[in-house]
């Protein structure tokens, strides 16, 4: 299984053009070097340099100008944007969330029907301008039903936009603020567009303290016209939130690659200090540190790279990825936590050094599961899902592996937001059936109980009402889809057998000690104490296999890559 090495970039599955563009990238982080990137980062420089570099290089509009506007080869590729989110999460937070709210802000232009800011928009993504998304504010946080932000109409058929937004990235700097608010007359949503630089757009601050801008903004009877208006009524709802359907999977991606860096340096540290007359990685519990953050990392590749065939292959008759695209969001950065958390117990007090890039992946890993709607919001919005996923699956055609360069034309009609607990998916056995290894085969006895458990003791009416055990539950649920995929993936790739059952022996342990949570909830009746007590096993062992995999994977990573000025 191979991760993201820049010294060793193929770019597998990318048209030449888009693989010249990334070694372009990689190649202006390379000559940088960490000692710049840390200097950046410790001084909070916003990333001009790197705004600049892209427009010089046409990145921002290569990557995200949808066929029919812009250069004629343009589209928008998930498989080639989830490739750069990876890029730049390895290279530093701050250079992929630029990326990041720029898609955010975009988004909300390509789903609407004004075809004028369209091509307007195309023309500034051309002349290399960043954008914004502006949705959260200050009095509601993530309560977007009661946005303050009004357009008031005005005699002469024009609008004025009065009212504040919180946590808008990129809010400094953007040519076009995508503003989500409502019409003070009839109260219904829209979306428009706004120009950070306008006299009429204050940029009240940056309420962080990092190197990223955060804006606070308040428009003072800011002039809008027809022609800033993307959408309006319930069709500017559902854009809101199909934009952060397509843009939170990017965080997944981010955190790949974040946790990707960091492993490098921590697995060259470790393996070539000695202490005690011994390298650190001799030490039997360091190997298994390293081993269970590998196998983890590799895990969240495997589902989020599977997952993004989904997201390409949706329809309106396939609504599959708005289970997956969650996950990537949730399961896969809270994931990257753990990964840098054990990470973190090798290295100790070298990963607070300021020379090193794991001070600043320690710091920022902690941000992407807080991003476009917390762990919680997401573990609701999967529980969704669960009763089709597991009780009622329908026959679908095998999605295949999607690396094919085309504009992905459904991400921009969507369609209604409703309905979510009407979708419904293919078979989840069919990845698990055909796999016969010790820890896959524990793991399918773990959701054989976790289905009795729902089926014999079924949370009552005040249960399911409770978001705090709702999520005990949700977090086993998750792991079943995440398997899945995982399983799904491992058959195209051809991952070897002993790393896919190493793999699942953290599955196994994970959906015990989940299975644990539910038990300890205050008001199970006996019947789900004993039945999630059933779920809770040990994964095989098997010292052979894990001695194979910390040889041929783990500490196979020693000194494959380091940047330049990294000690």
């Amino acid at each position: 299984m191979n991760l993201l090495n820049p010294h060793k970039y193929e770019g597998k599955g990318l048209d030449e053009k888009t693989q010249a563009m990334m070694r372009k990238v990689i190649d202006y982080f390379e000559q940088k070097g960490l000692k710049s990137i840390k200097e950046d980062y410790h001084n909070r420089v916003w990333n001009y340099e790197f705004v600049d570099f892209m427009k010089e290089h046409n990145v921002l509009a290569t990557l995200m100008t949808p066929s029919g506007y812009g250069a004629e080869d343009s589209r928008w590729d998930t498989y080639r944007n989830v490739a750069f989110a990876e890029l730049m999460g390895f290279y530093g937070f701050t250079y992929w969330y630029t990326f990041q709210v720029t898609m955010l802000g975009l988004a909300p232009v390509w789903m609407g029907c004004n075809e004028e800011i369209k091509h307007k928009t195309a023309k500034l993504l051309q002349e290399g301008e960043v954008f914004a998304f502006g949705l959260s504010e200050k009095e509601h946080g993530a309560d977007i039903y009661s946005s303050d932000m009004m357009l008031h109409p005005q005699p002469d058929g024009s609008y004025v936009a009065r009212g504040d937004k919180y946590y808008i990235g990129n809010g400094n700097e953007a040519a076009i603020v995508s503003t989500f608010g409502k019409m003070a007359d009839s109260g219904e949503y829209v979306f428009f567009g706004v120009d950070s630089k306008h006299e009429k757009y204050e940029c009240v601050k940056n309420v962080v303290n990092q190197q990223n801008y955060v804006a606070e903004y308040v428009l003072h009877d800011y002039p809008i016209t027809e022609a800033d208006i993307m959408e309006t009524g319930p069709k500017a709802w559902d854009n809101m939130l199909n934009t952060i359907n397509v843009c939170k999977f990017n965080l997944g991606f981010g955190g790949i690659g974040l946790c990707t860096h960091a492993f490098y340096e921590a697995i060259d540290h470790a393996a070539n200090r000695n202490v005690y007359g011994m390298f650190v990685t001799d030490f039997p519990h360091v190997k298994r540190l390293f081993t269970d953050a590998y196998c983890r990392l590799v895990a969240m590749k495997l589902f989020s790279d599977r997952a993004t065939d989904y997201m390409r292959s949706a329809g309106p008759e396939d609504r599959r990825y708005l289970l997956y695209n969650p996950m990537v969001k949730m399961k896969v950065t809270t994931q990257g936590e753990e990964v840098i958390n054990l990470l973190w117990d090798v290295i100790a007090a070298k990963g607070f050094e300021k020379d090193t890039f794991f001070e600043m992946a320690g710091i920022e890993i902690r941000g992407l599961p807080k991003l476009e709607g917390t762990v919680h919001v997401n573990i609701a919005l999967i529980v969704k899902f669960m009763k089709n996923y597991l009780f009622n699956p329908k026959e679908f055609p095998k999605v295949v592996q999607r690396t094919d360069a085309v504009n992905d034309d459904f991400l921009f009609d969507q369609g209604p937001t409703k309905g979510l607990g009407r979708i419904q998916f293919h078979d989840y056995n069919l990845a698990y059936k055909g796999v016969d290894l010790p820890n896959v085969n524990l793991f399918k006895e773990q959701i054989n109980l976790f289905k009795e458990f729902l089926m014999k003791a079924t949370p009552d009416a005040d249960q399911a009402k409770d978001i705090d055990y709702l999520l005990a539950v949700g977090e086993v649920f998750c792991l079943v889809p995440y398997g899945q995929l995982i399983l799904e993936n491992c058959e195209i790739l051809g991952v070897e057998d002993d790393l896919v059952n190493e793999i699942f022996d953290f599955m196994v342990r994970d959906f015990s000690k989940h299975a644990l949570t539910i038990h300890s909830k205050p008001s199970n009746t006996e019947l789900q104490r004993e039945l999630s007590l059933k779920m809770i096993k040990a994964p095989a062992a098997n010292p052979q296999q894990f001695a194979k995999i910390w040889k041929n994977y783990v500490y196979a990573m020693k000194d494959q890559y380091r940047m330049k000025d990294q000690e």
